[in-house]
């Protein structure tokens, strides 16, 4: 059910140049675009909160940087 507010919108949209309406469609998009980084950046700091809580992700971590602490003592220093 469409409220009063969408049917006058509606109405409105039927008077505006296509000039005028490709111009409200690119904000329409470019609104979403935002939205969409915001998800992402939302579920990507979601997903390294799993990964950072997830045991066999710790132990995983753990054998890498046991197998690379020789390759650490190299003699370079650090930067």
């Amino acid at each position: 059910m469409n409220s009063a507010h969408v049917l006058k919108i509606a109405k409105d949209l039927r008077v505006l140049s296509l000039e005028e309406l490709e111009r409200i469609a690119k904000q329409v998009q470019e609104r979403k675009q935002i939205v969409n980084e915001f998800t992402d950046v939302k579920y990507m700091k979601e997903q390294l909160v799993a990964m950072a809580i997830d045991l066999d992700i710790q132990t995983e971590i753990t054998t890498i940087n046991n197998e690379f602490s020789i390759t650490e003592m190299d003699g370079l220093e650090k930067l």
